[in-house]
């Protein structure tokens, strides 16, 4: 059994830096990507950043290339979420999730993704 907890949240402003963790006990075929989501209120969740833990190649949405980089720690059985130039935008919960690849590839559908971590708060101030 996958089990995903987040930490590292938290406020900051426009232009800062935060460093978001995941740490994963457990792993499964249906487990090799690992993504982070975040959820703004009244919006829907959204796929930020995957990695396809068998090679770490990741992918980005458009919206974060540049700024975010995700990463993996195979030691620690951790995965990271750098967020460097934060914007207000950015702002919202943000999940770390566990689930299927395809092809070697990591998709993006919530529906993919099987285990959930609790959330951490990302606050961005202008």
């Amino acid at each position: 059994r996958v089990e995903l907890v987040e930490s590292g949240g938290g406020s900051v402003q426009a232009g800062g830096s935060l460093r978001l963790s995941c740490g994963r006990s457990g792993y499964t075929v249906t487990s090799a990507c690992v993504a982070w989501f975040r959820q703004a209120p009244g919006k829907e969740r959204e796929a930020v950043a995957t990695i396809y833990t068998p090679t770490s190649n990741t992918s980005y949405t458009d919206s974060v290339k540049g700024r975010f980089t995700i990463s993996q720690d195979n030691a620690e059985k951790t995965v990271y979420l750098q967020m460097n130039s934060l914007k207000p935008e950015d702002t919202a919960m943000y999940y770390c999730a566990a689930g299927l690849s395809l092809d070697r590839r990591c998709l993006t559908g919530t529906h993919l993704y099987g285990t959930w971590g609790q959330g951490t708060q990302v606050t961005v101030s202008s």
